[in-house]
């Protein structure tokens, strides 16, 4: 513990790294900065005026927590900083969502499967919808979110991450190098939104008090820690357009909140509707499109939608759903994302961590809407409930050719 301006803690924390090896401990290093971004570059500086960047006896690696940086030009600051003291290959930018076992299973679902990969596309998606629902409020962290808000400390980072996997090119190789420039590439295709896309393809939420799983709640405004009129968003839905061949013209449709009715990620591909002219019979309601739905927390799994025909009726369908899971399946406890990444780094491995310039490309979507939303009128907050699926207007962002967000029943309901 110590002041991280302090050149006084880098020395301490260099002589106990050496007792520590002559007692036979590793003589490698890894230092894992979990602070706000204002905290980070001073201990990164610390740590290179101390020499503890270097290791002539073996590595000396840093993983940086998110958010790296709060817009672009903080981050571009932060990625100096840090190439300045450590080699690029030493640096771990660490999202924990890329160490969960379905993130990772995305690629090889895509890529591994014939059945799949065909008809992930134009030609056959209609919109793509990503989802990430609390039903946690701030808790301990209301200064950070108070600074922070939905966008950037979700999408600017978790959300993206999922949009690039599930959009990405075939990388050559399953390596850190191949994957992570597949990824940059679909960031720097995402088509940049002026402030009149802005408001209309974008929505911002923040809960007011109401019952989630039958207790009552208080509203954000009530949290301790924050401003009576805070205008920090605890919600937000945007609609993305990845404009290169794959994916011309399908939306991309994201969405992430704190207090809602269920806690839920998942990446759900919405493909397009067949000619129903077969099955005049069956009203267009009750005819669902297929749907992949990659199911990320809670349950780590993936469930195929289709429609078969209804028993004992006259050419009447009906959809049904196939499912994996990943406990089922594989009995075997799932390891915790940050036991994966973590090993990770250790191992070298950084196919699992964000480079200097993807996190670049993030900020460059992210902070124009930013600044948008500075310029435009702040949203009447609140406006939804606690236990809630959040704003009534994110429901007319994806309106439209039978598009609807996928339910965000509560968990006992889901389970009845």
């Amino acid at each position: 513990m110590g002041d991280p301006g302090n050149a006084e803690l880098y020395r301490h924390l260099g002589a106990r790294l050496e007792e520590m090896h002559q007692t036979g401990s590793s003589t490698n290093h890894l230092f894992y900065v979990s602070t706000p971004a204002s905290v980070a570059a001073p201990i990164i500086e610390g740590l290179g005026a101390a020499g503890l960047n270097r290791n002539d006896q073996g590595w000396s690696r840093i993983v940086l927590e998110k958010p790296f940086g709060r817009d672009l030009e903080s981050a571009r600051l932060l990625n100096r900083i840090v190439l300045h003291t450590f080699d690029e290959s030493n640096i771990y930018r660490i999202d924990h969502y890329l160490g969960k076992e379905t993130v990772q299973n995305i690629l090889v679902f895509r890529f591994g499967n014939s059945l799949f990969e065909p008809v992930w596309n134009r030609n056959y998606v209609d919109y793509v919808e990503i989802t990430a629902a609390e039903t946690v409020g701030v808790e301990e962290r209301a200064s950070f979110y108070e600074e922070t808000g939905a966008l950037r400390d979700m999408v600017a980072n978790h959300m993206l991450q999922l949009v690039a996997l599930t959009a990405m090119e075939p990388p050559i190789a399953f390596d850190a190098d191949a994957v992570r420039e597949q990824k940059v590439q679909v960031f720097r295709s995402i088509r940049p939104m002026s402030v009149e896309e802005v408001a209309r393809r974008t929505v911002r939420g923040q809960y007011a008090h109401g019952e989630i799983n039958g207790r009552v709640a208080r509203g954000y405004r009530q949290e301790p820690g924050i401003r009576e009129n805070s205008s920090t968003e605890t919600y937000v839905a945007l609609e993305f357009y990845i404009d290169n061949w794959r994916w011309a013209g399908v939306p991309f449709f994201v969405r992430t909140g704190k207090r809602l009715a269920r806690r839920m990620t998942e990446i759900s591909v919405h493909f397009k509707r067949t000619p129903q002219a077969l099955f005049a019979r069956t009203p267009d309601e009750e005819i669902d499109p297929n749907v992949i739905t990659l199911g990320i927390q809670p349950d780590e799994g993936i469930t195929v939608k289709f429609g078969t025909k209804k028993p004992a009726a006259q050419m009447q369908m009906t959809p049904v759903e196939a499912e994996f899971s990943y406990r089922r399946s594989f009995g075997a406890a799932i390891p915790e994302a940050y036991t994966t990444l973590l090993l990770d780094a250790m191992r070298g491995d950084a196919t699992l961590f964000t480079r200097g310039d993807e996190v670049e490309a993030e900020w460059r979507i992210i902070t124009p809407i930013e600044e948008a939303w500075a310029q435009l009128p702040p949203p009447s907050f609140p406006n939804y409930s606690v236990g809630s699926r959040g704003p009534a207007e994110a429901d007319a962002l994806i309106a439209g050719d039978h598009r609807r967000w996928r339910r965000l029943e509560h968990a006992e309901q889901k389970a009845a």
